[in-house]
């Protein structure tokens, strides 16, 4: 299935981070990276998603899906979240 990086940045957070982190989380394959970076795994295109969590953004938010490739590096993350990113390759 593939795999999706999608990265926000929520003008008032407070606002709208519960639902969106609630909407991400929602995905059956989902790895809260970073604090406004996840990894979702899904059959959906990154439109389809990028969709999916428009309702929980306020316009002037800002959100990117894209598309893994299956080439990443990264350092500082939990060995749980290394196997699970190496399977979804």
């Amino acid at each position: 299935m593939p795999a999706y990086i999608v990265s926000y940045d929520l003008r008032q957070p407070k606002q709208n981070l519960e639902n969106l982190t609630a909407k991400l989380a929602s995905y059956p394959v989902h790895w809260p990276l970073q604090p406004s970076v996840w990894i979702v795994s899904s059959r959906k295109t990154a439109i389809e998603i990028r969709d999916d969590l428009l309702p929980c953004i306020d316009a002037e938010d800002s959100l990117f899906v894209g598309k893994l490739s299956g080439q990443a590096a990264w350092r500082g993350h939990p060995e749980k979240f290394s196997k699970w990113i190496k399977y979804l390759w």
